[in-house]
């Protein structure tokens, strides 16, 4: 069987998106053929350069057309979260298996609709799921797995951040990230997704509760031009920004351990750095994005004259996904965990399971960001997530 993917959108994810369904093939032992059929945009000339330069076999501009071809099995979803709803939905319904990029929605009534509409579609074998591509960096993944298996004992306390510094200018153009109505939210959503998410997923915990602050630090932006479908006052040239540039929050798991949360695009001289650290009564795990490569270890039981974090380099053929990557020491990067993504997606679609992290996981991710601005609107008081 050949599985023939449908891409929405062709953006920066666009890409990171193609190179992990070009990839993924030629790598992994994948059960069934991966074709990369069309790539769907609004400007046709732009979509047809995009389709062109990743491999894609054609390009549309009307996405409703595409998903309904009988020839599409796989809609990869990569537009702005304003969208994500309608196109999943009706992508379901049409009866194809979805990937949605992070985070899930602009809203929770959005997520909580693309949930039912993914539960129904599942009772007849479509599959879906969110792509917190970050779960797939073999670091991480063997960090979950690490702190399954004990090696940290009893987890005490969680330190999340995923920090950038790419508005620190204030004459940085308005973007679509940066509008409410096509982001739903700023950092907090954007980035902030990721670490809800990753916590989530290592520590096997649900979030229940939230305090916390958003900011917005720059309040207007010079406008991209016309065409940008931006909001804004063209005679000043300047759009006003209606998201958070900064979202520093606390939460509480389900057995009540603390976390600190950290979602900022103003730390000048961070790019892309996203850092999670769990402290357990046995041990204690860290990992930073940029040095993606390795993994901090505290073993708490070891020798007292031994005892330091200890540098993994996770590159070996045991740790995860790395068997079919290259010999130990030679590194991996930020585009592989887009290609262990669709290794996943495929073959959870081939054995007819569902795939994780679900449109469910998505939705509780979703009510995190929301309770996060309800705190922040009420004066920084805990808010729960239910």
């Amino acid at each position: 069987m050949t599985l023939r993917v449908a891409m929405i959108g062709y953006g920066f994810m666009g890409a990171a998106h193609s190179v992990g369904w070009r990839q993924a093939p030629a790598v992994f032992e994948l059960p069934e053929a991966v074709e990369m059929a069309v790539v769907v945009g609004r400007t046709e000339t732009a979509v047809a350069a995009a389709a062109r330069q990743w491999g894609w076999q054609e390009s549309a501009t009307d996405w409703r057309a595409v998903i309904a071809r009988d020839d599409i099995d796989i809609v990869d979803i990569v537009t702005p979260g304003d969208s994500h709803a309608e196109i999943a939905i009706a992508a379901l319904r049409a009866g194809k298996h979805v990937i949605v990029e992070k985070p899930l929605a602009n809203t929770v009534a959005e997520a909580e609709e693309m949930a039912e509409a993914a539960s129904a579609a599942r009772a007849a074998g479509v599959r879906s799921m969110v792509g917190f591509t970050y779960r797939r960096v073999p670091a991480v993944t063997l960090l979950r797995d690490l702190i399954a298996q004990g090696k940290v004992g009893r987890v005490q306390q969680v330190r999340a951040a995923y920090r950038q510094d790419w508005l620190v200018d204030p004459e940085m153009p308005l973007a679509w990230r940066l509008q409410k109505e096509h982001a739903g939210s700023g950092a907090l959503g954007d980035i902030g997704a990721h670490i809800i998410d990753m916590t989530r997923f290592v520590t096997g915990q649900e979030i229940v509760r939230v305090s916390g602050t958003v900011d917005r630090i720059v309040k207007t932006r010079p406008l991209q031009g016309e065409g940008s479908g931006l909001s804004g006052t063209a005679a000043e040239g300047r759009g006003e920004v209606t998201v958070d540039d900064v979202a520093i929050f606390t939460g509480r798991l389900a057995d009540d351990t603390l976390v600190s949360f950290e979602a900022t695009r103003f730390a000048t001289g961070r790019k892309n750095a996203l850092s999670l650290e769990v402290s357990g009564d046995r041990g204690a795990l860290r990992f930073d994005l940029e040095d993606l490569n390795v993994l901090q270890f505290y073993d708490r039981t070891a020798d007292p004259a031994l005892q330091g974090f200890t540098r993994i380099l996770v590159t070996e053929s045991e740790h995860p996904y790395l068997s079919a990557w290259w010999p130990a020491g030679h590194m991996l990067g930020y585009e592989h965990g887009f290609v262990h993504q669709a290794k996943d997606f495929v073959e959870a679609v081939s054995a007819g399971e569902d795939p994780s992290p679900s449109f469910e996981e998505g939705l509780e991710v979703q009510r995190v960001l929301a309770a996060v601005e309800a705190s922040s609107n009420d004066g920084s008081r805990w808010a729960d997530t239910t």
